[in-house]
């Protein structure tokens, strides 16, 4: 995209902090049409509302004060369903990436602000709409006027960045060449002997768009249209089997008939990261077991649907006996070796529906839904056995646990079931080491 289309844009621009805003503002003012300056979303939300037919794409932080960027954000899409939306932020919060690709965020550019990332961010963004301004500006009768403009067509489509797809619902009749790189085909005719529509390219997984679910519908244009933002995702693979995740946005223009355009936006880096970031968050890292704050959630809802349908629950809590003593003795390293170590024990010795955590320190916990005491003892038992009969990191330590185990009662409410494990791990103790008390 040409310093001419750039002059062309103008954006709304959501920042709190003053030397930033107003910094970011100026440097983006010098090669943009207009830029509207806002400090927070409820600010933004306004000024986009006085511009709405003015403003061209969104530019804003996620965390600040009044309105946060994703609350705004989900505000102008009732407005506008199509304008896109670049995100600035370092925020480190696991929902972060998540909720961004839940309000349908284009792209994003990560705190400090680089202009030259910046640009190409809103260049990204900006794309999919102003190739379709260019293509209805053009007025073409794909029917009529074809031969005539097909090189102008394809320098346009040619000049995205993302993939794009010209169709009138029977055929495609044109590909842009990040379509033919993508797939590592010589030429557009190279394509059509394949016979292959626009669906033969979506991989059949659950979760996506699939080329199955694609064929079945009476209108797959009004189904895809219709599907939130977030859903809008299919994946595709490429010619040297690497998968690829990409959102849909669909425009047409019309002559005699119409012809729609499919850009498709490749997110792979931003799934790939929100992923990293949800599971960052809520595994501990030196396990990779959950954490004590995922475990709580799972913890409050087992509960609950215990209590609710009447099913058992119950708990186990036990420590690692002498661990501060060992890592005083050996290097610290040897301390996450053995927690690691542990965790695998833990992983070998439980069903996948239980749910295991590091609860802190040399403290671990697992949760084992329509288990009784009876069966949550067996349980500890195998781990205490294992645990002392194994041989732990290189220099062949022998290690011993301590165990509270306790089945949910029908008087207990969440505090007193936690209570209750934490006295009988502390009594487990007290009794001597790789010792198992279930009351």
């Amino acid at each position: 995209m040409n310093k001419e289309i750039l002059k062309n844009i103008s954006i709304l621009y959501v920042e709190d902090e003053n030397d930033v805003r107003d910094f970011t503002s100026k440097l983006l003012a010098s090669l943009l049409k207009n830029v509207f300056a806002a400090e927070n979303g409820l600010a933004g939300l306004e000024l986009y509302k006085e511009n709405i037919n003015t403003i061209d794409l969104i530019v804003t932080d996620i965390n600040m004060p009044k309105m946060n960027g994703i609350t705004m954000c989900e505000k102008i899409r009732e407005l506008n369903k199509e304008i896109p939306i670049v995100v600035t932020s370092a925020h480190n919060d696991t929902s972060f990436l998540k909720k961004a690709i839940d309000v349908g965020v284009s792209t994003y550019a990560m705190k400090p602000i680089d202009l030259y990332q910046l640009i190409e961010s809103i260049t990204k963004a900006i794309e999919p709409i102003f190739l379709k301004k260019e293509l209805v500006n053009l007025n073409l009768s794909l029917e009529s006027k074809i031969e005539m403009e097909m090189e102008k067509i394809k320098s346009i489509l040619d000049a995205q960045e993302n993939i794009v797809i010209v169709t009138n619902k029977e055929e495609i009749t044109n590909i842009n060449k990040k379509f033919l790189e993508f797939f590592g085909i010589e030429s557009f005719d190279k394509f059509k002997e394949s016979k292959k529509d626009i669906f033969d390219l979506f991989q059949e997984e659950f979760g996506f768009i699939t080329r199955n679910q694609m064929k079945k519908q009476e209108c797959w244009l009004k189904y895809i249209k219709d599907l939130p933002e977030v859903d809008r995702i299919v994946k595709i693979k490429n010619h040297i089997h690497e998968e690829k995740l990409f959102t849909i946005n669909i425009d047409y223009y019309e002559n005699k008939e119409h012809y729609y355009i499919f850009s498709l936006t490749d997110i792979t880096m931003i799934k790939e990261k929100a992923n990293l970031l949800e599971y960052q968050s809520s595994h501990d890292k030196v396990t990779g077991l959950f954490n004590k704050n995922k475990f709580d959630e799972f913890y409050e809802k087992e509960v609950k649907r215990s209590k609710r349908y009447k099913n058992d629950l119950s708990i186990i809590l036990f420590d690692i006996n002498d661990y501060r003593e060992i890592l005083e003795i050996h290097e610290s390293s040897i301390g996450d070796i053995i927690l690691k170590e542990i965790s695998q024990i833990m992983s070998h010795s439980i069903r996948e529906q239980d749910i295991s955590a590091r609860w802190g320190g040399e403290e671990f916990l697992v949760l084992l839904p329509q288990t009784n005491l009876e069966g949550a003892q067996i349980v500890a038992n195998k781990i205490n056995t294992t645990v002392f009969e194994h041989l732990f990191t290189e220099k062949q330590l022998k290690l011993t646990a301590s165990f509270g185990v306790t089945e949910l009662k029908e008087d207990d409410d969440e505090r007193i079931f936690m209570s209750r494990v934490n006295k009988l791990l502390f009594e487990s103790k007290n009794k001597g080491k790789g010792i198992v008390i279930a009351k």
